[in-house]
């Protein structure tokens, strides 16, 4: 009897399950969710997508050792490479738009007004890049050193005026 029951709970859940993932398909074969960057997602679809990516990213950063000081050195090298990698999206000091970063969707984040708190993050982010939002894995073009450079400018960044930010541009 208590053999009959268990098995009926599994062939219930089971349907369910098949049900859900047919009903997935269908949607997705469907074409109804609009993939156009130019129309937001949804509030559930973002949130899932943010809570995805905040999740995965987390997940991976134990074996991330900080960068303990920025050298003045560190911050001009990372000034070159953002200059010439990332400004077109993540913009520089004083900079309020570009082009390319109009149409993003999700749009980056202005790196030259948000504090970065977290250095591993902001490095993983940067090596890795984030699937399906324009954000490179510098990681196939910079190594690890350069990456801790560019990650250096952008927590000195928020605040800096056009100027520094130039002078930081000037070769040596």
């Amino acid at each position: 009897m208590m053999k009959s029951a268990v098995f009926r709970a599994a062939l219930a859940v089971g349907a369910v399950l098949l049900l859900a993932a047919l009903g997935a398909a269908v949607f997705v074969e469907s074409g109804l969710y609009d993939i156009g960057a130019d129309d937001h997602h949804t509030k559930p679809v973002l949130a899932l997508i943010t809570q995805l990516r905040d999740r995965s990213i987390e997940s991976r950063l134990g074996s991330i050792k900080p960068q303990l000081a920025a050298t003045p050195e560190m911050v001009k090298a990372g000034a070159q490479h953002y200059a010439s990698l990332c400004v077109g999206c993540h913009l520089a000091p004083t900079q309020s738009k570009s082009d390319l970063r109009t149409g993003l969707y999700p749009h980056p984040p202005n790196l030259a007004q948000e504090d970065i708190q977290e250095s591993r993050r902001a490095f993983w982010v940067i090596k890795h890049g984030i699937k399906m939002s324009a954000m490179p894995a510098w990681g196939k073009t910079l190594d690890d050193a350069a990456i801790w450079d560019v990650v250096a400018f952008v927590r000195k960044m928020p605040g800096m005026s056009k100027e520094d930010y130039q002078q930081l541009l000037q070769p040596p």
